[in-house]
């Protein structure tokens, strides 16, 4: 997948576990933290993400570029001129060799000391500590008590590794893309990762001898050769929860496919949030959420639909696997669904 969202750390773990079978919570979090074969860090689209470390140095070099560029705008109405960006980063390297890991408020603290003013009031001192990431010089590190993030030297956390050319590294991300996405369209691979339309085009191209072309709905689309035919779809419902800002859901440039145009207001509710769904063989059904009291917690299901007892025992399963990754009793209420329209199955054909 070239990894999953991680603007909400906890959200991408429970990415993990939708995808999974048996892991435990404390196991993502010392792969992270312990044993840093995972990373998180800027990436596809320009947002945090958690990747497998052994990713992280071809991804960066391919991405990183794009996101300085895309946010130079942005950096000029922060009051992050190029002066003050290029003092800003080298003073960050030099901190965090001395002194890292550290927080963002102890990273801003010794920024000041060095004559490096950042309104904290504002976006800018986040926006200074992604562009010194997408430069290659830092990560997140452990967290400390209490789940505060802290920022470490990359050099530091995670170990070199060749460099790729960039032809290469673009045919690399299209294989992963659609191995994990489709079928789905160059359209799509640019909206997921952030590359420009053009670079999606030379993505294709690089990994064109491992696509087959399939129709999607009409449209012309790719798949990864070793996935088609496509798999037929198992008698028993796939039922599954994905957490908010999940990667199956932001990983096209449109959702039509997996959320009938009419009900995506329901998961996307503002803010650029997008909210957690209950997913049954690709299309989302419901809209979830969990509200916590101390060691219990309750699972509140807003249906969009009428939902078979298959699916609610599906959702019963689910439930009891996010209570033993989390280690905490979870009760699930299911709601009365609100109306909406019927929506066909997505069609693809080779």
């Amino acid at each position: 997948m070239c990894g999953l969202q991680a603007q909400v750390l906890s959200a991408a773990w429970l990415g993990v576990r939708a995808r999974s079978r048996g892991i435990q919570m404390t196991d993502l979090d010392r792969a992270l933290n312990q044993q840093r074969s995972i990373v998180r860090t800027w990436l596809m689209r320009g947002t945090l993400h958690v990747v497998a470390a052994e990713d992280l140095r071809w991804l960066l070099q391919l991405l990183g570029p794009v996101f300085v560029r895309a946010g130079a705008t942005r950096h000029a109405q922060l009051g992050l001129h190029d002066a003050l960006k290029s003092r800003g980063v080298a003073a960050i390297r030099r901190i965090l060799t001395d002194a890292g890991p550290l927080t963002r408020h102890e990273l801003l603290d010794r920024l000041r000391s060095q004559d490096i003013e950042l309104d904290p009031k504002t976006q800018a001192p986040i926006h200074l500590i992604g562009l010194a990431a997408l430069q290659g010089i830092l990560c997140l590190g452990p967290a400390r008590e209490g789940g505060e993030s802290t920022y470490v030297l990359l050099d530091d956390w995670v170990p070199p590794a060749p460099a790729r050319s960039r032809e290469s590294a673009l045919a690399e991300l299209a294989r992963r893309y659609f191995a994990a996405y489709g079928p789905a369209t160059v359209e799509d691979l640019a909206a997921w990762s952030g590359i420009p339309m053009a670079e999606a085009r030379s993505a294709v191209i690089g990994a064109r001898s491992r696509l087959s072309e399939v129709m999607i709905q009409g449209r012309p689309g790719l798949a990864l050769k070793k996935r088609l035919p496509p798999v037929s779809m198992p008698g028993k419902a796939e039922v599954r929860l994905l957490p908010t800002l999940d990667s199956y859901l932001l990983g096209y440039r449109r959702r039509d496919l997996a959320v009938h145009l009419s009900l995506q207001r329901r998961l996307q509710r503002g803010g650029g949030w997008l909210h957690p769904a209950v997913v049954v063989d690709g299309r989302a059904v419901a809209a979830w959420s969990l509200d916590r009291a101390g060691r219990n917690a309750r699972i509140t299901i807003e249906p969009f639909e009428a939902l078979s007892r298959a699916i609610r025992t599906g959702i019963d399963t689910e439930g009891r696997d996010i209570s033993r990754f989390l280690g905490f009793a979870i009760t699930i209420r299911i709601g009365k669904p609100a109306p909406s329209p019927v929506s066909r199955s997505p069609t693809v054909s080779s």
